[in-house]
């Protein structure tokens, strides 16, 4: 086990990285009091909560399982889970178990947020997209029909438990949706974890477990060194969204899970790429690196047929990162050097837009 700490003062955390952690008792201890409600879903029940309830033996642990898919990521099912909170009757010492991928993670850490002003979470995070991103940092929130995540908080957890074995079970669609997000932590952060992603690409696909551990380490070990500089977006963690404001609209227009949130930000990575090419600033050398790593993964790199450009623009309109009217993008001045920038002409980025299934030719 290796344990990483997401610095933030007196609301520091560690993250804790292995396999079978799940068989081990660490969670208990960041339990502040004896109420613990976990909630999953119904994929991931049958397969891991009886070992999650483990992990709280000498506590009074109810559960709840929800449908599982991005399309439940309303407030809707949210309420969900403030109903069972109240009729099992947790008081403000709960803490909140999040077992799951990224829509589980979010919804509870959401509900952890706000219920009686504010409960404790923990997160045991089932897909490798949740291990590497949407576990670290304390973004939460839901979906809206408009928008995604355009409704959450900023709630950190107590703890968060990346147990690599429960990746045997994931689908390779899933596998390879995380995999955008690992690739994502190159481009912005580290060029030198991208050459290791381009050469080790077959190894994560067949989930070598030494392979896995590494990527999820230094994906972890990005992120939290990010959010310790910048917990609430106010700078340097921006950059941790490249791919996502192209990615969000393929989302949104598409209808929340019928492409998977770390495909929609494989498409929305290349299409920053592109951009960042036609800006001159990527050279086109290492554009077509970025689409072969993409490719290897297994991620889609063309948006949907029927999205115009103009679609994109209006669904990219309502983003988090709009100031003032004023779309941002993060793009790239090189492979391992990003940037958060509204300095882009109109006219090229539909030129990027309107490029559509070129982009998986090449």
């Amino acid at each position: 086990m290796q344990t990483l700490t997401v610095d933030l003062g007196d609301r520091s955390y560690p993250i804790y990285i292995g396999s079978d952690l799940l068989k081990t008792p660490l969670l208990a201890k960041h339990v502040s009091a004896r109420q613990v409600m976990i909630v999953t879903n119904e994929t991931v029940a049958p397969l891991y909560l009886e070992l999650a309830k483990a992990q709280f033996s000498g506590c009074s642990v109810s559960t709840l399982v929800l449908p599982d898919g991005e399309q439940y990521k309303t407030l809707e099912y949210l309420e969900r889970i403030f109903d069972a909170l109240l009729e099992n009757r947790h008081n403000r010492t709960t803490t909140l178990v999040a077992l799951g991928g990224g829509v589980v993670g979010d919804m509870t850490g959401f509900a952890a947020a706000c219920y009686q002003r504010g409960v404790s979470f923990i997160q045991i995070p089932t897909t490798l997209l949740s291990q590497v991103d949407s576990s670290v940092g304390g973004k939460t929130g839901v979906n809206h029909p408009l928008g995604k995540n355009m409704i959450g908080a900023f709630h950190q957890p107590v703890a968060v438990m990346a147990d690599t074995a429960v990746l045997n079970t994931l689908p390779e669609r899933e596998l390879s949706a995380g995999l955008a997000e690992v690739i994502k932590y190159g481009l912005i952060y580290d060029s030198a974890f991208f050459d290791w992603l381009e050469t080790e690409m077959p190894s994560l696909m067949d989930r070598d477990p030494a392979a896995l551990a590494y990527a999820i380490h230094r994906a972890c070990e990005i992120k939290a060194e990010v959010v310790a500089q910048d917990e609430r977006e106010s700078g340097i963690r921006a950059l941790l969204n490249l791919g996502h404001t192209f990615g969000h609209a393929i989302e949104t227009d598409q209808g929340y899970g019928k492409w998977l949130h770390g495909e929609a930000v494989g498409t929305g990575i290349l299409m920053a790429a592109d951009l960042s090419a036609r800006l001159g600033w990527l050279n086109s050398a290492d554009l077509e690196r970025v689409r072969k790593v993409l490719l290897a993964a297994r991620l889609p790199v063309a948006p949907p047929t029927d999205m115009s450009a103009d679609r994109f623009v209006e669904l990219m309109a309502v983003d988090k990162k709009v100031v003032d009217g004023t779309l941002r993008l993060i793009l790239l001045k090189s492979i391992g050097d990003a940037v958060v920038t509204s300095d882009f002409p109109q006219e090229t980025l539909y030129a990027t837009l309107t490029a559509g299934q070129q982009l998986g030719q090449g």
